[in-house]
């Protein structure tokens, strides 16, 4: 009488079938990452990524200039 007294007492829900016209629950949305967990760096290290590739960049426009001829350095640079 005791020996199935467990598997008697356990609630054993009915599956219903899923009817395939149903529409299905949405999934979760993904928490939004910031920019500053993307990269990993704060403001101020972005900041200075930043302006080291701004100077990088106008040293390789002056040179690309220098090199095609399209500006000439001033005598007062030449005589150095």
């Amino acid at each position: 009488m005791l020996d199935n007294l467990r598997d008697q007492s356990s609630f054993q829900e009915e599956e219903e079938p899923l009817d395939p016209d149903a529409p299905k629950p949405p999934k979760p949305r993904k928490p939004r990452r910031s920019f500053d967990q993307i990269t990993g760096m704060t403001a101020q290290q972005r900041f200075a990524v930043g302006v080291m590739l701004f100077i990088i960049v106008c040293l390789l426009g002056t040179m690309f200039l220098l090199i095609s001829g399209k500006i000439v350095l001033s005598s007062f640079f030449l005589k150095f």
